[in-house]
């Protein structure tokens, strides 16, 4: 009979290599006593040793600071190779493509000197790209060669105020979930905003037509209450967000120990690569047959967390939208909206007529920017009138 073997409870954690070290603590102090080596080897004739030892000692200490350190679980090598990217990332990111400036405002900005190349795209600014490429009608997320996803909100359960019987048969129907699943999915408790104008404005709209004198007077002091409330304190609203996440391919096979095997991850690897040709020659048979593992998914979780008392709702298009615009502006003031312009749509006014500032195609010239004087003439005299 073998003996039972212990699992760890955080399946992420890295495997030691040697004693408690990491492949990666490992690799970066082997590079550093090579390096300083190295540095001895060629410098021994020119540098005396106490120079070299102070200088390999404050080279070591570095090195084992930056492998075998950490803050809130993340290696510090990883957090100094983000921080290098983020510093040499453009500062500004732009919804829209970086059209070149015209000439003419290129050169009222630069105050007309002859030195500044006119319509170059500033070096400061890049296009922004999201991991999501879409939101289809029927709110599943296109995330391009990576599948697809789907984002359904749940409702909370208050476990404080249930008896020890009721919290042992959520946790129970919760580890039944648990133990279903056969892809991740992710849990994510969002913390937002709450904008309560809208309904101090329908209180006091409403107030009007009630008739009962207290009821009246009953609602304008709840409006009160809520927007004395509003401008006292930041109101917050907490929501639980289930995604789930779909490649546009199948796994492969399963071993015998029930991971994939090493076959099936360079399957993988190489069907993530080829999976936007493999959509485009098959006609989308593999977004279809992804939406539907999505759906089927879905379809579990609605039914293996009904029993604790816990409501799955998938998202709309519009919804998914607004999630993603939330996510993105986290601190706006204004709330996300599916009605929002794209990035290549020119905005009009209710009248109809359109301001056109909007960037001609890049195949165009500087001059042929959509700029039309007579639309500010036609403005200015629907204003007078």
């Amino acid at each position: 009979m073998s003996a039972p073997v212990r699992i760890p409870a955080d399946v992420d954690m890295p495997d030691r290599l040697i004693g408690p070290l990491t492949a990666r603590q490992v690799a970066i102090l082997a590079v550093t006593g090579l390096v300083v080596y190295t540095g001895w080897s060629l410098t021994r004739a020119l540098v005396p040793v106490p120079v070299f030892l102070a200088l390999g000692i404050s080279l070591g200490a570095g090195a084992a600071v930056l492998a075998l350190g950490q803050r809130e679980g993340i290696s510090l090598d990883r957090m100094l190779l983000a921080a290098i990217r983020q510093h040499m990332a453009p500062r500004h990111r732009l919804a829209a493509p970086a059209h070149p400036a015209p000439a003419w405002l290129s050169a009222a900005t630069t105050g007309g000197d002859p030195r500044s190349v006119a319509g170059e795209t500033p070096t400061f600014a890049a296009e922004l790209r999201l991991p999501a490429e879409a939101v289809t009608d029927t709110g599943v997320i296109d995330l391009g060669a990576d599948g697809l996803a789907l984002v359904a909100v749940a409702s909370t359960v208050n476990f404080a105020l249930r008896t020890p019987t009721e919290q042992q048969a959520l946790v129970a129907s919760f580890a039944h979930y648990l133990h279903s699943l056969t892809a991740p999915v992710q849990i994510v408790i969002r913390t937002h905003r709450l904008d309560l104008s809208a309904q101090i404005n329908e209180l006091r709209e409403q107030a009007g037509r009630v008739a009962h004198p207290a009821l009246h007077t009953a609602a304008l002091e709840h409006a009160e209450f809520l927007a004395h409330l509003s401008e006292q304190s930041e109101l917050l609203r907490r929501q639980v967000l289930l995604v789930f996440r779909e490649d546009l391919h199948t796994a492969g096979s399963p071993t015998e120990l029930g991971g994939p095997s090493p076959w099936a991850m360079l399957g993988s690897v190489m069907g993530r690569r080829s999976a936007a040709t493999n959509d485009e020659r098959g006609g989308g048979r593999a977004r279809r047959a992804a939406e539907v593992r999505l759906i089927r998914r879905l379809g579990d979780a609605i039914e293996l967390l009904t029993p604790a008392g816990i409501m799955v709702t998938a998202l709309d298009a519009g919804q998914a939208s607004a999630v993603l615009a939330a996510a993105c502006n986290p601190d706006t003031l204004l709330g996300p909206s599916a009605g929002l312009a794209s990035a290549s749509e020119v905005i009009t006014s209710p009248n109809g007529w359109q301001h056109n500032y909007a960037a001609a195609p890049d195949h165009a010239s500087d001059d042929d920017w959509n700029y039309h004087e007579e639309d500010d003439e036609a403005t200015e005299a629907g204003w007078a009138q």
